[in-house]
């Protein structure tokens, strides 16, 4: 590895983008969990790294006027872990990023550098998709807006443009309902070899809003919109719940390594749809 020419510390997103475009050599700096690993094992030999620790907009969680929430990019995992206005449908996020590694890593770690780094296998990712969350992202040009389902485009690859980053998560206002995350692993803390997240709404009409995702089972999310359909049409029953495992289950394309097989991917997705389906049911009946 190479020595760093320099590290850049702006101080807005605007900032920090204008210098990602000096070349293919600069690398953005968030908590670090991963591009210092990375750069350990000389996967990646940045000439120089924009750090985002003095952008002073990107730290935090904030209620938008509507009733959502803006989380910074550079919120920490273990602020997510530990906040109270993730309920409800959204309690999916907190409850993914309790599952983040270990507590090291969950106080340096951010939520900008993992939806950045698009790990398939990471928790963030089939969360935000779940929750129908919507990824804001910043250049040089102004901002714009990508929900997370478009926004995971393969491994690895996301809908970032050259020299854009990051800038926040955006929530919808909060309902009532329940949101889970449950993940396979070898070890705690380990990625998953298949996680489920699961976020339900209950709507003011009386019907559900169901958003379902699988992660570690292909290059991004799984997600499917008629298993959402089916889950939501069928009250979270258990047929419905079967029904939806094995659709995206087809609709996986997991890989073997050395954490599991594809096949036994395959078949761990519909038994974790139906159990994350019933413990939802469960607790939607203990809301009345």
């Amino acid at each position: 590895m190479s020595a760093l020419k320099q590290v850049h510390f702006p101080k807005t997103p605007e900032e920090a983008a204008r210098l990602l475009a000096r070349g293919d050599g600069v690398r953005c700096l968030a908590g670090g969990a991963s591009l210092v690993a990375m750069m350990n094992l000389d996967l990646v030999d940045p000439d120089e790294l924009v750090s985002l620790a003095e952008v002073a907009e990107l730290k935090g969680i904030a209620s938008l006027p509507d009733g959502g929430l803006r989380i910074g990019a550079m919120t920490r995992h273990r602020e997510l872990e530990t906040e109270a206005r993730l309920a409800g449908p959204f309690a999916v996020l907190r409850e993914a990023a309790g599952k983040v590694a270990n507590p090291p890593v969950r106080n340096m770690g951010t939520i900008g550098g993992v939806v950045a780094l698009a790990d398939p296998a990471a928790d963030y990712p089939s969360a935000l998709v779940a929750a129908d969350a919507v990824i804001e992202l910043a250049s040089e040009r102004g901002r714009r807006r990508v929900p997370a389902r478009e926004f995971f485009v393969g491994l690895y690859a996301t809908a970032l443009a050259p020299a854009e980053i990051v800038s926040a998560i955006l929530l919808p206002p909060a309902a009532a309902g329940v949101g889970l995350y449950d993940k396979l692993a070898r070890v705690a803390g380990d990625h998953a070899i298949v996680s489920v997240a699961l976020a339900v709404t209950r709507r003011p009409r009386g019907d559900l809003g169901v958003g379902l995702a699988i992660g570690g089972c292909g290059l991004t999310p799984v997600h499917r919109a008629e298993a959402d359909v089916l889950l939501a049409a069928g009250a979270l029953g258990d047929a419905a719940a079967r029904r939806a495992g094995e659709l995206l289950a087809a609709a996986a394309d997991p890989l073997n390594d050395v954490r599991a097989s594809a096949d036994y991917r395959r078949l761990a997705i519909p038994r974790m749809v139906t159990r994350a389906v019933a413990r939802a049911r469960e607790e939607l009946g203990r809301l009345g």
